[in-house]
């Protein structure tokens, strides 16, 4: 099969030919139809991380396509099912974070295209029960960048405790947060959107921001207040500096949601304005696998839209320039 394959964190991704991997006990084959890219893929690939995937690997967690086999003893999913390969790969399914519903923060987790191969390839494996059905009323190209763009955002909002006729904004509206600002909108928020690019604002504008702000042409912070300020500010963007923008804009009794990872990222807090402030900081993983189901069934009721472009696995050293200039208006899907 074809795969883009990390074979070094200072070099470009190979395309290589390499075997079909056979699913062990608990396992299903998926044949990928398409695979989304989120900055995750990036940061794996260049090692960014104190935590590093270990190269040779294969990226991806936002992968969808059919099953075609089954290991041995599996008998919860059929070959022909469409899924979706999510980041969590697994979890042991019996500490104290899986029994009580937060499997994300299982510590024996694997995670696809980290710790286990991914989908940036024409097959890969993934345990049975962490292969998330994938609604007939969902396309492939849409349920890509929901697997983990979807499920991120959604489970911000969600614990966020976004009421309605709360005001949330967002930093950085690109593959997650042109997502973020329709959570928070279902949620009943009134939304303001922040970035540093024109087009990604406009598409905030079109989907139903109620303000935008261009942080490169002024003081988001400032903005923000003349609004009246945040309850809710969810930090999506890849820079340190916009964390403390985003802390900076709440209002009292206000709630900052970390979910972007910059590299080496820190965030200094004013130990006064926050206790006296009574803001909380929120660090916030991707949503669990009934989270997931529940962003597929509000995209199957038409209450989300799903921004991106495709691309082939070729062109994978060419996307993540791009994500990481800023020219994707969303994101980018890798098709088979």
């Amino acid at each position: 099969m074809r795969a883009a394959v990390v074979t070094d964190f200072t070099a470009p991704l190979e395309i290589q030919d390499i075997p079909v991997p056979e699913p062990g006990p608990d396992e299903v084959l998926v044949r990928i139809e398409v695979s989304g890219l989120c900055h995750t893929d990036i940061h794996a690939a260049h090692g960014d991380w104190p935590v590093k995937p270990t190269p040779p690997f294969v990226p991806g967690h936002e992968g969808v396509g059919r099953i075609e086999k089954l290991g041995p003893g599996v008998t919860s999913r059929a070959v022909g099912e469409r899924v979706a390969i999510a980041w969590l790969g697994s979890a042991c399914g019996e500490c104290r974070y899986c029994v009580a519903g937060w499997e994300t923060l299982c510590e024996q987790q694997q995670n696809s295209g980290y710790s286990v191969n991914g989908a940036f390839a024409e097959y890969a494996v993934v345990r049975a029960g962490f292969a998330v059905p994938v609604p007939d009323g969902v396309s492939s190209a849409d349920a890509a960048p929901l697997s983990c763009a979807g499920v991120t955002t959604y489970k911000a909002i969600k614990v966020a405790r976004v009421s309605p006729a709360e005001t949330v904004v967002v930093f950085g509206i690109g593959g997650l947060g042109h997502l973020a600002l329709q959570y928070a909108r279902i949620a009943g928020a009134f939304v303001i959107a922040v970035d540093v690019e024109d087009h990604k604002l406009e598409l905030a504008t079109r989907l139903g921001a109620d303000h935008v702000v261009n942080a490169a042409r002024e003081d988001p912070v400032e903005a923000i207040k003349r609004l009246g300020g945040a309850d809710v500010a969810v930090a999506l963007a890849a820079s340190s500096a916009s964390f403390d923008q985003a802390f900076r804009s709440l209002r009292r009794g206000g709630r900052l949601v970390c979910v972007a990872l910059p590299a080496e990222g820190r965030i200094q807090l004013p130990i006064f304005d926050t206790v006296l402030g009574g803001i909380s900081v929120i660090g916030s993983i991707v949503g669990t696998r009934n989270d997931l189901a529940d962003v597929f069934a509000l995209h199957a009721a038409g209450r989300t839209e799903v921004v991106a472009v495709e691309r082939k696995l070729d062109e994978v050293n060419e996307s993540f320039a791009d994500v990481l200039a800023g020219r994707v208006p969303a994101r980018i899907v890798f098709g088979f």
